[in-house]
This record gives structure tokens, sequence and C-alpha cells, in this order.
């Protein structure tokens, strides 16, 4: 992310100071050298759990004055003041995050927040299944609340302008880390959120999608129960595979990790009878199709195993029992049922029976 620019004024403020220093020099020392301290002597003592200062959306001078002395940043809020007046900063407030330095002078300071010079931070978000996951961690670096975000992110009229519902809204953002002005409103994340998705969504996947005969959203959403199906990287275009079969075919997915998140029984290691009664569209062992939306939010490298499906008849898949975390794929349900039991046996006898 480029920073903005400094609002540079041609440096009119620097004039009267300059002139003010030179009469004092002429008319005595001691004032000269009190004036030039005010200036240029240190004014910001930290701590080292204070080195960022905050100037929040809608900010005030006197706010931000006031807040430098009550949160302990400067000695002297008067100097400051002072300095600032002179300068033109109150009529000048940015908000946004600073870095501040132990002993930076009234001047230092004054340039660094009139000029807007603040430094970005890092959003990362993954392992995100809910609306509210992402909201709070977004909501936890930048200014905008976990509650404006969530509620955008609920908004039919807001995700429709998006050509999204808010089943399908999630797929729109793609797990990474991205630099960000800490002032970022919610509106401003999603609209940057969009971009990248424009980017990641090139013209030659849209063609893989629609060779497939499946939407964006649809391919997120496949994508996001490969995401949960397995942690290995070569074995997730066979996976896409096997539910892009029972898709064509009209089969039920029976996708386990659509039960989970119906459930949210998440401490699950095992899925039981209990799980597939519940009457969700998550339910993939009771609705046919793809569930209405992502289970999670899916890699970059999972929704391209969903593009780049590898071919093949496969309709079914199971642990291995060796603990690999690898699958062994079938074609007909015989030979899948004697994969499951081998599997089943090694679960109790490891008990896990949940």
């Amino acid at each position: 992310m480029a920073k903005k620019k400094a609002n540079k004024k041609g440096g009119s403020w620097k004039k009267p100071l300059a002139i003010t220093l030179v009469i004092l020099m002429c008319l005595g020392g001691a004032s000269a050298w009190e004036l030039y301290s005010i200036i240029y002597g240190s004014n910001v003592g930290l701590d080292k759990d204070k080195v960022y200062f905050l100037v929040p959306t809608g900010s005030t001078y006197q706010d931000v004055s006031n807040a430098l002395v009550a949160q302990g940043y400067i000695e002297s809020q008067a100097t400051f003041d002072w300095v600032s007046e002179q300068k033109k900063y109150k009529l000048n407030v940015r908000a946004g995050r600073y870095r501040l330095k132990d002993g930076m002078s009234n001047n230092e300071l004054v340039n660094l927040l009139r000029a807007g010079l603040q430094e970005p931070v890092l959003v990362t978000f993954n392992n995100v299944r809910f609306k509210e996951d992402l909201a709070g961690k977004v909501g936890r670096i930048v200014e905008a609340d976990s509650s404006e975000i969530i509620n955008l992110l609920n908004s039919n009229r807001f995700v429709s302008s998006y050509g999204f519902n808010t089943n399908t809204f999630l797929t729109l953002f793609l797990p990474n880390t991205y630099e960000f002005w800490w002032n970022t409103s919610a509106e401003q994340f999603v609209e940057r959120m969009a971009a990248e998705y424009k980017t990641f969504w090139t013209e030659e996947r849209i063609s893989k999608a629609n060779n497939l005969g499946l939407s964006q959203s649809e391919v997120s959403i496949l994508a996001s129960i490969i995401q949960k199906e397995t942690n290995k990287a070569d074995e997730k275009p066979t996976v896409a595979g096997v539910y892009y079969n029972r898709l064509k075919k009209g089969m039920l997915l029976q996708a386990d990790p659509t039960l989970v998140y119906a459930n949210r029984d998440f401490e699950a290691r095992r899925v039981l009878n209990k799980h597939k009664i519940i009457d969700s569209p998550y339910n993939t062992y009771k609705y046919k199709g793809l569930p209405p939306g992502p289970i999670c939010l899916a890699s970059i490298q999972s929704l391209d195993a969903v593009l780049n499906i590898k071919p093949h008849n496969y309709l079914y898949f199971c642990a291995k029992p060796d603990g690999s975390g690898s699958h062994s794929f079938s074609s007909t349900y015989a030979e899948h049922l004697k994969n499951a039991r081998e599997f089943q046996r090694e679960l109790n006898k490891r008990q896990v029976y949940k």
C-alpha cells in the first residue's frame, strides 16, 4: 500500500519560527535557548509498551493533545500546544496510527502528525468459519469495530451491491496477510477485499470455473469442503474430483465437514449418526448439492485444487488407518465399505469414539 503524501504548504510555518529565534538571539541568549528547547528539545518519553499513538477518526486537536498527555506520551502539553499553533497543526489533524520515538521533539512530533505519516498494520485471517470470526479478527487490528463489520456482512442491501447474498458473501474474502491503514473503515475493508478478489479471479480461473459448470461462489464453497477434508496438497485435486463426480451424478455429497459445521461440534474427531440427523441446509447427508455457503474461508491452494480437478472415476474416499492423513479412493461402494471398516477398527483401537 502506497503511503499518502504529506500535505506540504511551502514551509510557511518555518519563517515565523526562524524570525522569532533570530530576534530572541539578538535580545538575549537565555530566551533564545528556551525557545529552541521548546521547539527542538525532547518532549516525548516512551515506555516499551507505548510506541504507537492512535488518532481516531473524527478527533479534534484538543482530543489529540489531551490524549498525548493522558496516555503518557509527552511531558509538556503547553509546549506541544505552542508548537502546534505555530505550525497550524490544529487545522490539520489526521487520523491514523503513528510510531513515536523516545526523545522526539515537539517539532518532530507535530511534523509527523500534521503530515499524516502513519504506519500500516498487518491483518491476517485464516481458519475462519463464520462471519463473526472474520469480523473479530479484523476488528482487533483496524479502527473499524467488529460490530460494524458484521453488520455489513449481514446486510442484504450491502452484499447484493457486490453481487453476493448473505450466505455466499464470505467467498469474497481470501485468507492471507494484508496491509491496511489502521483507520480503515468497515466499508473500506470490504472494498479492499473486493479488489483482492478481482485480482485472484483472472480470466483463466473464470474460464476454468465455467468449464466445470460452477459459479465463482460455488467453486469457493466446494473448496471450503476440500479445505476441511485434507491438508495434503497433492490429494486436494483428487478429493475435489470425488465431490465433483457426485455433483454430476446427482448424488448426496455426504461430506463429513459439513456435518461438523452444521452441528458446530468442532471438537468431534469422529462423525456419528447423531450428527447426521440435524435439519440444516449444510447437512449434505440430507440435502443434495452444495451447501448454501462456505464452511470456512478456502485457501488459494484449495480454490485452485477445485479449478484443476483431477479427472477420475472415484465416488468415495476414506482416511487411511495409518494416521498419515492420506486417503484411500474407490469407485465402488463395496470397496469403500472395506476401507471404512478398516479405518473404524483403527479408531476403536485408539478409543476414539466421538
